[in-house]
């Protein structure tokens, strides 16, 4: 896809104009609450809405600018993110001296690799080189460095963010390569709605929990999630992702399903997350994105969402 085949897709089109006027109500409100809050706690709130919805004008602008480019676009702007969130959850698990030629071969490997595989649309190594032969090579790396203190520890968290980082979030950009019979609108459809609904359903779980949010689900991990907010936000963003059937291959009651189990996937992203998060004892994995801490902060639901989303696609609808 180029530029000139973006503006006349009128899929892509109506996506992002809906995301555009959500972001044009969000600075709105936003601008008239602000002058209204009257007290500390109401300003404090303000402003990280605020922070929050600035943020997302510069996301939605860079995602929109990836798809314009294509699905070369697509795949660097996801390698680039997984990139970044492996070196966030590295930082925040430290290893040792005896990995640091391990991690070489995980950030200047690894990754290339997978998604190289990705903008090859080569299924099968896209598959397994990371669940199988990084697995196999990280501790026979780190085995060769000599180092045994934590041994097991230490590669079972460059394993683990391999996985979640690089293996997880790949699942998105490879959506591009599922061909769907009967499917006549665009492929770029595909991560946009992945990653709208999920993201969406984030939104509305934070707005739902500071409006009617009362009893609180896992206050040890996640202090502010509650059920009043799980439950207003998966079910929002679900009649998002039902509303929006016509940009995919699934039909309403189809798109509601696929909706909500994305939205419950993203919410247990979230939540692993975030319980990492709470064992390190930091608030954010980084401080890349104002308002919204680091990379991994905003993608930790599509790690758990991307991969359920493209295999359900792909054993459903291929």
């Amino acid at each position: 896809m180029n530029p000139a085949d973006f503006q006349l897709d009128p899929v892509l089109k109506r996506l992002f104009g809906g995301v555009l006027v959500l972001l044009v109500v969000a600075s709105g409100v936003g601008a008239v609450l602000s002058r209204r809050a009257r007290t500390d706690a109401a300003r404090a709130g303000m402003r990280n809405f605020n922070d929050r919805t600035r943020a997302w004008w510069v996301m939605a602008g860079v995602f929109a600018l990836a798809l314009v480019v294509g699905r070369t676009g697509t795949v660097v702007l996801f390698g680039l993110l997984s990139f970044l969130a492996l070196r966030e959850f590295v930082t925040l698990t430290p290893t040792r001296r005896g990995d640091h030629r391990t991690l070489f071969w995980a950030f200047f490997v690894a990754v290339p690799l997978q998604y190289w595989f990705v903008w090859k649309q080569w299924y099968g190594m896209f598959v397994i080189l990371i669940p199988v032969y990084a697995f196999l090579f990280v501790p026979l790396r780190s085995a060769l460095a000599g180092d045994c203190r934590g041994f097991l520890e230490r590669t079972a968290k460059i394993q683990w963010a391999l996985m979640v980082c690089v293996y997880c979030v790949s699942h998105a950009p490879m959506l591009l390569a599922l061909d769907i019979p009967g499917y006549h609108g665009s492929r770029m459809a595909l991560p946009l709605f992945l990653v709208l609904v999920v993201q969406l359903s984030d939104v509305f779980q934070y707005a739902w929990g500071k409006t009617l949010g009362r009893h609180r689900m896992v206050p040890d991990v996640s202090p502010n999630k509650t059920w009043e907010g799980f439950v207003g936000g998966i079910l929002t963003a679900t009649a998002v992702g039902t509303a929006l059937w016509w940009a995919t291959p699934f039909n309403p009651w189809q798109a509601a399903l696929v909706s909500l189990l994305v939205c419950l996937m993203g919410f247990a992203g979230g939540l692993v997350m975030s319980a990492i998060k709470r064992d390190r004892g930091v608030k954010d994995y980084g401080a890349l994105i104002e308002g919204h801490g680091g990379v991994m902060d905003r993608i930790d639901s599509i790690c758990f969402a991307a991969p359920v989303f493209f295999h359900v696609i792909r054993f459903f609808w291929t």
